[in-house]
């Protein structure tokens, strides 16, 4: 059984390699997330916050590579501290998301009947609403800090998680091993995280993925309008928000952070396409 696990994940991890953008993508998003966690030993804390007149939106130099902004706060330091926020709040966000949806749609799929219709409506209704329109929403009912932004995140995601793992599960719920689970007096709740779930982890991981990147555009969108992470934490989006009377002037204080979004999000998507191709059973080595 060990060994048929171990080569069934060579096999996804061989077909991956193929895609060579998307393994360009993992190479470049480990690099992002490396130096996030590892933060604090490359950049002194210091140059995130401390402000200094002297400094004001000094061009790139050998002390300060992306210039400095507004306040005279070292950009690349402020890049690397935005990334740890971004990466964090978009992670508990998400893995959230997956957790209450992936246990919505699984209780749907399992249940079928009044449960599903009820749970899905609900589900229906959720996303009928543009998911930044329903983060916006809630980040203004229950005020701008870091735990409603998780909260508004996890809630504007909830119903594609839901769906995706509903869809899964319709097709299995009433396959053999599931039954003889049943007759064997296996309770609902066992079956459904012992049997079932472990057996559509391929589309949860693609949309985990794929989702990841929407949450990061999100964060900094809502950053941008002041509903995210507050002053003086650094957020790449209320960078992007800061700097955006003097861009035309001062272009090195727009594009790095806009390099950073669309360079994050751009892996996390073609990681997503990769691991899709190559969960696909219908694939050939």
């Amino acid at each position: 059984m060990e060994n048929k696990e171990k080569s069934q994940i060579q096999a996804i991890w061989f077909r991956f390699k193929k895609n060579k953008l998307a393994l360009i993508s993992l190479a470049v998003l480990s690099v992002i997330v490396l130096t996030a966690i590892f933060a604090n030993v490359l950049i002194d804390p210091e140059l995130v916050t401390t402000t200094d007149s002297s400094l004001r939106l000094k061009p790139a130099s050998s002390e300060h590579w992306f210039g400095t902004d507004i306040y005279g706060r070292d950009v690349l330091a402020r890049i690397i501290y935005g990334a740890r926020v971004s990466l964090t709040v978009g992670v508990a966000s998400v893995f959230g998301a997956l957790i209450i949806g992936g246990l919505l749609g699984a209780i749907a799929a399992y249940f079928g009947g009044h449960i599903e219709n009820i749970i899905m409506r609900i589900m229906d209704i959720f996303m009928a609403v543009p998911s930044l329109v329903l983060a916006i929403a809630v980040v203004a009912a229950l005020g701008a800090s870091t735990v409603n932004l998780v909260i508004a995140l996890i809630v504007a995601r909830v119903p594609q998680f839901a769906r995706v793992v509903r869809s899964a599960i319709l097709p299995i719920r009433n396959q053999e091993y599931v039954e003889a689970a049943t007759a064997c007096g296996t309770s609902n709740c066992r079956i459904i995280l012992r049997h079932i779930l472990p057996n559509v982890l391929g589309p949860v991981i693609v949309q985990t993925t794929l989702q990841m990147g929407h949450c990061i555009i999100q964060i900094a969108g809502l950053s941008f309008v002041g509903l995210d992470i507050q002053p003086p934490t650094p957020e790449w989006g209320s960078m992007l928000s800061e700097a955006r009377e003097y861009m035309r002037r001062y272009p090195f204080l727009v594009v790095p952070p806009g390099l950073a979004i669309m360079t994050t999000v751009f892996c996390f998507n073609r990681i997503g396409d990769g691991l899709r191709d190559a969960l696909d059973p219908k694939l050939k080595n």
